[in-house]
């Protein structure tokens, strides 16, 4: 990563979609706070998993920045997402911006730690005191970064480790994420990792 360029400034335009100022400015700081291989690594360590436009230096931020941006489209259509307030939209952008933010674990493991969902989550709630979040908002984004992993809920041992999810809120974060990951999608990113609109 250009240490030059500050760690919040790669999801300049992610913040945008996000209407409250206090959740912006949260999770600003969080995102500084976050390891510098999150900045460089790809999605998966092994390609198997996620589609190209993930793969290489700095596609799990490429990633990341594909499940918000179909998370924010689909708050386009009231008929998919008009249940939820926009706080709870923009919370879970928040989620989705950090969900995956210790994917290898806090000291750069080789590969994926499957307890990745609940590291992050103890990570931002470790930093609680830095932050303005109500309990309840903590909670709510915590509680939607555990479940992302949707089905994928066990370690390499075959033990459950992860909830999986079980309220909308949940379920969303997990559909976004999901989708993001899925090989047939084409997504054009320019040379700042940002989309490309055609």
């Amino acid at each position: 990563m250009n240490q030059t360029k500050c760690k919040a400034e790669i999801f300049h335009q992610e913040y945008t979609y996000i209407k409250n100022k206090k959740y912006r400015d949260n999770l600003k700081m969080i995102v500084e706070l976050l390891p510098d291989y999150f900045f460089e690594i790809p999605a998966s360590s092994t390609g198997k998993y996620h589609p190209n436009f993930s793969l290489g230096n700095g596609g799990l931020i490429r990633h990341t920045k594909a499940a918000v941006r179909i998370a924010y489209e689909l708050y386009q259509s009231d008929s998919i997402t008009g249940k939820f307030t926009q706080d709870e939209k923009d919370l879970m952008l928040f989620a989705l911006i950090l969900h995956d933010g210790l994917k290898h674990g806090k000291e750069h493991n080789q590969y994926v730690v499957a307890e990745h969902p609940l590291l992050i989550a103890h990570y931002i709630k470790a930093h609680k005191e830095k932050l303005t979040l109500t309990d309840n908002e903590l909670l709510f984004l915590c509680n939607v970064i555990e479940s992302h992993m949707g089905p994928w809920n066990t370690d390499y041992r075959g033990n459950v480790i992860l909830p999986k999810p079980s309220n909308k809120y949940q379920k969303f974060v997990h559909m976004c994420d999901y989708l993001a990951s899925r090989k047939f999608l084409d997504i054009k990113f320019n040379e700042m990792n940002q989309i490309i609109e055609e």
